[in-house]
């Protein structure tokens, strides 16, 4: 007899949204914002020439487990240290500047290349996915984010067979970004194992909420590691290097004891100094037990089975 298994992230059929409540959700994301009074264009990527690929199609095989926070929250507690250090940086984040942005990928790969954002836009498929994203702060979110598979873009890039690490790079703008003028080490530096940039859940960002991805969410092009701790998600990336030599990332750099490579979640094991045990959902501001991979260790774990005694797989 077969027996059908459903992944973490699927949903049952009964639950998919109907069809017209889904074609007509943008202008019920419109009257709630409305309601809530949130300006629009405080939100979203000004003058973005991709507004028409939104809302991007939903797969229903992803859900967060949990209600959406909404828009109004989701987007005005925020990390984005490129325009400061505190929670309401959405305000300075408008000074981001999506247009013209070009993507360049370089190093172990068959043909280096320079692409820009709406080419790429072009050469992928878009899709919407709900996960759930927990900071090592201690505080989660769960954003219908829209984008496509990192998988679409190691097929653009064409790795070589020696390459092991996937790179990422964030601009560098001090003139634009007004936290790049007192902070270092610029550009933000984030990094992957090929496994893990080739796995299903890994997921580059375009758009949230039904519309371009806001800036204050790391616009045009940002990562979504639904299973790690939000600082290895990436945002405005301008540049991918294949390497095979393992990159040093933005927040190890800075405080090597505190933040190491993997970044996983477990509740078990504490930041040096804050307990993990717990998170707050900043939408509903309830405080919930905090769960190993972020919910998702079933479809992670194997990537990282048998390395717990030789690698530092938290933070």
């Amino acid at each position: 007899m077969f027996v059908m298994r459903r992944k973490g992230w699927e949903i049952p059929e009964s639950r998919v949204t109907p069809e017209q409540v889904y074609l007509n959700r943008r202008q019920i994301l419109a009257g709630g914002l409305a309601m809530a009074g949130v300006a629009g264009a405080a939100l979203a990527a000004e003058g973005d020439p991709a507004v028409e690929l939104y809302p991007a199609a939903r797969n229903t095989r992803y859900d967060g487990g949990r209600g959406v926070t909404p828009e109004a929250i989701g987007t005005t507690y925020n990390n984005f240290y490129e325009f400061g250090a505190q929670k309401d940086v959405n305000r300075a984040a408008q000074a981001l500047r999506p247009r013209p942005w070009q993507l360049a990928i370089e190093g172990m790969v068959e043909s280096p290349q320079v692409i820009d954002i709406d080419d790429l836009l072009r050469r992928v498929k878009l899709e919407e996915r709900i996960y759930r994203h927990r900071s090592v702060e201690g505080w989660s979110m769960v954003v219908p984010w829209s984008g496509f598979p990192l998988a679409a873009l190691l097929a653009i890039a064409k790795p070589l067979g020696s390459a092991r690490y996937v790179r990422m790079e964030a601009f560098n703008d001090p003139d634009m970004a007004s936290g790049q003028r007192n902070f270092s080490p610029w550009p933000y530096v984030e990094s992957l194992t090929m496994e893990e940039a080739a796995h299903d859940l890994a997921f580059l960002v375009t758009g949230a909420y039904g519309k371009p991805v806001a800036k204050v969410f790391g616009a045009p092009l940002r990562l979504h590691l639904p299973w790690k701790y939000g600082f290895k998600s990436i945002k405005s990336i301008v540049r991918v290097t294949f390497t095979d030599e393992r990159p040093v990332g933005f927040w190890q750099q800075i405080r090597p004891a505190e933040y190491g490579f993997w970044a996983n979640v477990n509740p078990e094991v504490p930041h040096p100094r804050w307990s993990q045990a717990t998170e707050e959902d900043i939408g509903t501001k309830e405080r919930r037990p905090t769960v190993k991979f972020n919910g998702y260790g079933e479809y992670v774990a194997d990537l990282y089975k048998g390395m717990e005694k030789t690698e530092r797989l938290w933070v």
